[in-house]
């Protein structure tokens, strides 16, 4: 008896759903460490065992925020069970996603970079001085 494969776009909508559900669940979390978190994005293994859980942090401390997620992550697992029309709910791994703190060094870099540009554009256009 073969199985019968799930449609290709199944395991986007149980991340979807778990992205919902688990934002709305840390806003519970009564944690002090927990800083204004975000969920950016979930990976689900094809065994729906595992879930990588990426966040980022607007206002508190990242490693903090990291250390209070996975401490609850029990709890928050426990309250997708509740939530979640699926048999196996995954166990729960949060990552700090540094994608937006990247973006943002980016952003400076290449600011810097035209500014020095433009400051030696200015450079060349000036006349010599006169002696």
């Amino acid at each position: 008896m073969r199985h019968k494969k799930s449609p290709p776009n199944r395991s986007y909508r149980v991340a979807d759903q778990i992205r919902r559900d688990l934002s709305e669940l840390i806003r519970e979390l009564k944690d002090p460490r927990l800083g204004m978190v975000t969920i950016s994005q979930i990976e689900v293994s094809p065994d729906y065992a595992h879930a990588k859980v990426f966040f980022t942090v607007l206002l508190g401390d990242a490693q903090a925020s990291a250390d209070a997620l996975n401490e609850a992550a029990g709890f928050l697992r426990n309250g997708l069970f509740k939530r979640l029309q699926i048999h196996t709910v995954p166990t729960l791994h949060f990552v700090f996603d540094r994608t937006t703190e990247r973006a943002a060094e980016l952003n400076a870099l290449i600011a810097r970079a035209n500014a020095a540009r433009a400051g030696d554009d200015e450079a060349r256009t000036e006349p010599p001085p006169e002696g």
